[in-house]
Formats: C-alpha cells, sequence, structure tokens
C-alpha cells in the first residue's frame, strides 16, 4: 500500500477520513496534490509546475541533491542519540557558532522550532527564578502549550482561552499600522517604552520577569520590521529587570535577509540576545532545530540538577544534514543572492505600489517581504477579501504565495533563496495583471485615491465564497 498511487480524489477522501480537522490545507476547495519538487519549483500530480514563493523551510531548495546525498550516506552509515560521542554534532556546533558572535556558545540541538522555543523558555526560567514573559501582540511561536500561551497570533483565535498571568504584551513594533508610525521622532524607542511600562506594572505587583522573547522580524504578524535601535532598548530594560532576550530566528535566520546571516543582526553589531533559537530552514525540510545561548545561561540550566536529554536532537543524521546546508549556503553565496534578488524583487514591488492604490506598504529584507493590501490608504483599511483573491488567482497562474497578518491582507514572500530576478519577474507580472482585474471590478483606482473617494462597494467572488467588500 506504501508504494500505491492514488488519484488525487482518493486521498482527499483518505485525508479527511485519517487526518485531525483542524489540520488544514493550502487552497481547501481545491487542493493541489504536490508529487515532487526541486529548487524552487513544486510538481502537482499532472506534471504542472508551481513557482515556491512559500517555502522558507526548503531555505537552499527543493530536494538539494548534496543535502539529499549527505542524510542517505549518514543514514547507512550510522544514526544514534546524542549520548554516543560523534564528530557530527560538535562539528555542526563549531560550524553554527562561527555565524554568531562570540557570546552565543553553547547548543541544545532538538527537532522543532516549538521545541526550540519551549527550551528557551526553560533556560530563562531556570536562568530568572521566575516565570513572566513579555511577548508581542500578533506573535507566533510554536504549537506547544507553553507557546500558545505567548503566541496572541493562535491565541486570539481560541474561543475563552485562559490568560496566563504570567504572560504580557506587548505592542508589535508596526511602524505602518502599529501604535507608533514612521512619522513619529522616535517608534523604536516609544515601542521599548512600551516593554518598560509592562515592567514597571508587572513589578509594582510583586512580579517578576524572566524573558522578553520575539520573532527578529515578525512573519505571522504580518512581514513587520522593528525600527533600528528597539532590541537594544528592550534588552536593557528587561536584563536591568534580571530577565534575559530570545530571539526567535525559527522563521528568518540563515541568510534570508541578505545583508547578515541572522536577522536579529539587523538592529546593529551591539546587539547580543542571550538565547537564539532556529528552525525550518536549519535542515532544508529535514525535522531539527536549535537553541543556543550564553556560558551563564547554561550553567544556570545545569544548576538545576535536571540532566537534559533529547532523543532525536543532535543525531549524526540531522547534524550531517545541517553541515550540507550550510556548505551549500556558502557554495552558491545564497546569502548574497538574498540580497541581490530581494532588492531586485522590492523594486519591482516598489513600481507595483505606484502603480496600484491597492498596495498600501512595500515592506522587508532580502528574501523576507511584505505587501500589504489596502482598500484606503489614508485609514489603512485592510483588504483582506482582495489579499484572499489575489492567493486563488495566483495558485491558477501556477504561483503559490500567502497572506497573513492580523488582518489576513499582507502577501508574504519568502521562497527558497535559490529564487532567481526571473522569477521575480515571472510573479509581479501575474500579480500586477491581477490586481489590475481587481481594481477595475471593485472601481478602486488611483483617482479614487487622490480625489478622497471611498472605495466602491461592490460583491467580489472569491474561491472561498461570495465576499462583501
Amino acid at each position: 500500500m506504501s508504494a500505491e498511487k492514488l488519484a488525487k480524489a482518493q486521498t482527499i477522501h483518505l485525508r479527511r477520513k485519517f487526518i485531525g480537522p483542524s489540520c488544514k490545507i493550502f487552497f481547501s476547495d481545491d487542493p493541489i496534490k504536490m508529487v515532487r519538487a526541486r529548487g524552487q519549483y513544486m510538481f502537482d500530480e499532472k506534471g504542472q509546475r508551481y513557482l515556491d514563493c512559500i517555502n522558507n523551510v526548503a531555505h537552499v531548495g527543493h530536494c538539494h541533491p548534496d543535502v539529499v546525498s549527505a542524510g542517505a550516506q549518514q543514514m547507512e552509515t550510522l544514526n544514534t542519540n546524542s549520548r554516543f560521542l560523534h564528530d557530527n554534532l560538535v562539528l555542526y556546533a563549531q560550524r553554527l557558532q562561527a555565524t554568531l558572535p562570540a557570546q552565543l556558545s553553547v547548543f541544545y540541538f532538538v527537532n522543532s522550532g516549538s521545541e526550540a522555543n519551549d527550551l528557551a523558555l526553560r533556560l530563562a526560567r531556570q536562568y530568572s527564578g521566575c516565570q513572566g514573559i513579555i511577548t508581542l501582540d500578533n506573535a507566533y511561536h510554536g504549537h506547544v502549550t507553553s507557546l500558545i500561551e505567548i503566541s496572541p497570533y493562535k491565541l486570539h483565535h481560541l474561543a475563552d482561552a485562559p490568560l496566563n498571568p504570567f504572560v504580557h504584551v506587548a505592542p508589535s513594533p508596526d511602524v505602518y499600522r502599529g501604535k507608533y508610525k514612521n512619522d513619529h521622532p522616535d517608534p523604536a524607542k516609544a515601542y521599548a517604552d512600551e516593554v518598560r511600562d509592562i515592567i514597571r506594572r508587572v513589578q509594582s505587583k510583586g512580579g517578576k520577569i524572566a524573558a522578553f522573547i520575539a520573532e527578529s522580524l515578525q512573519s505571522c504578524g504580518g512581514q513587520v520590521i522593528p525600527p533600528a535601535g528597539y532590541f537594544q532598548q528592550v534588552a536593557e530594560h528587561v536584563r536591568e529587570a534580571g530577565g534575559l532576550f530570545i530571539a526567535d530566528e525559527v522563521q528568518v535566520g540563515f541568510g534570508r535577509v541578505g545583508s547578515h546571516f541572522w536577522a536579529f543582526q539587523l538592529q546593529g553589531d551591539d546587539f547580543v540576545p542571550d538565547i537564539v533559537t532556529m528552525g525550518k530552514p536549519i535542515g532544508n525540510g529535514h525535522p531539527m532545530s536549535c537553541v543556543v545561548t550564553t556560558r551563564e545561561v547554561a550553567e544556570a540550566f545545569m544548576s538545576s540538577g535536571n540532566e537534559y536529554f533529547n532523543t532525536f536532537g543532535g543525531n549524526p543524521v540531522s547534524c550531517a544534514i545541517g553541515l550540507a546546508v550550510l556548505d551549500v549556503i556558502a557554495k552558491e553565496d545564497l546569502q548574497g543572492k538574498a540580497l541581490r534578488v530581494g532588492g531586485y524583487l522590492t523594486s519591482l514591488l516598489e513600481k507595483q505600489k505606484e502603480k496600484h492604490p491597492l498596495i498600501g506598504d512595500i515592506r522587508g529584507r532580502g528574501l523576507f517581504v511584505g505587501v500589504e493590501l489596502v482598500r484606503d490608504r489614508a485609514k489603512l483599511t485592510p483588504a483582506t477579501a482582495e489579499a484572499q483573491e489575489v492567493i486563488y488567482r495566483l495558485k491558477e497562474q501556477r504561483v503559490l504565495l500567502s497572506a497573513d497578518g492580523p488582518h489576513r491582507n499582507v502577501l508574504k514572500f519568502k521562497p527558497p533563496l535559490c529564487f532567481s530576478t526571473d522569477d521575480a519577474d515571472f510573479m509581479v507580472d501575474k500579480m500586477d495583471a491581477i490586481l489590475t482585474e481587481i481594481e477595475t471590478a471593485t472601481g478602486l483606482t488611483t483617482a479614487n485615491i487622490l480625489n478622497g473617494k471611498d472605495h466602491v462597494h461592490k460583491l467580489m467572488q472569491t474561491k472561498e465564497g461570495t465576499i462583501h467588500v
């Protein structure tokens, strides 16, 4: 049965029968059945090729032969747990450390971004001796219980979800539609002062803060780029209170931002987190992840008397794959490519913003880019239905893209780093035509925007049904 090839309808039937109903699927009304992939392309059961603009997991490209070969060779030699001495674990840790500030030198290897972030909380709480965590609004850090509690992106959607009294939510440092925008004289300080004020409120009630945790660039929150200097000021407030700064690089690490290997480095060379978590791109699709911290934090964790052991974390196969991913990034200059192609993509999108009133903001770094769609640039009215329409129409054009953010109106570009300028041209041409059709159908024109006219309300047919806009 394992080798049997099922018709698409059979696959859908069996998924509905055996897979949990809360496990959602892309394009649920007409899902794509993928059967193979290579580089930045995926292929369905009919052999139709799709340009993948979604997959930040296949970091160096789907099924990269060097990564596949490294895993296969190690698998046929030895795979065991990290209680046995093995070269791959220490060599991989050494290679990873070379990409990081010197203070971050002690590694714990685990299996997923969720597991990494959960362990980071344990480290911080052991070090500080308290439970309090500050997180950002719209943040997402993982699916286990400890992380749902600090992930407003998920928590807000859970009916009657209890609020953990040890969790405190600071405003997302969004300078486009957040509390302090680009026109604020110092948005970094203003947002950091919000964190300071939370700490003071907690302390006034006898509480303490173990850590502040943030994605270095918010992904599910809408591709939010924190203003420069924000992390440094937050870290100062948190450390003064006895807590640690945790940088979540699960979505954005390993050269995706182009100018730097890690996205937290965008804040400046003087900023060093106390803990960094990694996942998704680390194994190019292989389930592995990592936590790195300082010697001081690691020794405090050890002082608890509890041995830490992870059955699969840091096994020889995972580390061989991780080493191969680093080799490919260097050999193919994928960080440099992310900078060049990402810059080219952003320039194309900026030209689209001049043309299309639906585009309110273009933001990103390297090959991590967001396009926020709005119905009114002055009021920032989210164009949620339009964003979904763009996603579904691009799918019909064999381009895979997603939309996210608190209003589901931000188009997210996070493709494999082998994504090319030709791919960018192809995708933007398709998006251009789709936006033109939508704006024409709804009466949203540049002239209307400039004249201050309201968006014309029409019915818009989407693949999810008829939506009033």
